[in-house]
């Protein structure tokens, strides 16, 4: 049960995360040359609880392994560098680099 408990704490936190980078990417959504971010996920590895058996003798088969999930985990943040649109913004002392710069 707290194997259970302690996924599901373990996704909320990734998911938070995910909403605080969508977040921010709305928040400056109109800010000259932001760049967006994204979260990517990882599954955090299963705990076998009991392994496979193979078939015993005068039975049909053996038994499959128990294995409990532990949820996700943040396996990074990245920017995403394509390249933007280019918007005037009537200052001289703004520049933009078209292309791979």
């Amino acid at each position: 049960m707290l194997q259970a408990l302690l996924a599901g704490v373990a996704s909320i936190r990734a998911q938070q995360t995910r909403m605080n980078v969508i977040s921010n990417n709305l928040a400056n959504v109109n800010t000259t040359a932001f760049k967006g971010s994204r979260v990517t996920f990882q599954e955090i590895v299963a705990q076998t609880i009991r392994g496979a058996s193979r078939p015993q003798a005068g039975s049909i088969g053996g038994t499959n392994p128990v294995q409990y999930g532990l949820g996700v985990a943040v396996a990074g943040t990245d920017v995403n560098l394509d390249q933007g649109s280019l918007q005037s913004t009537n200052r001289q002392t703004d520049l933009a680099i078209q292309g791979t710069g």
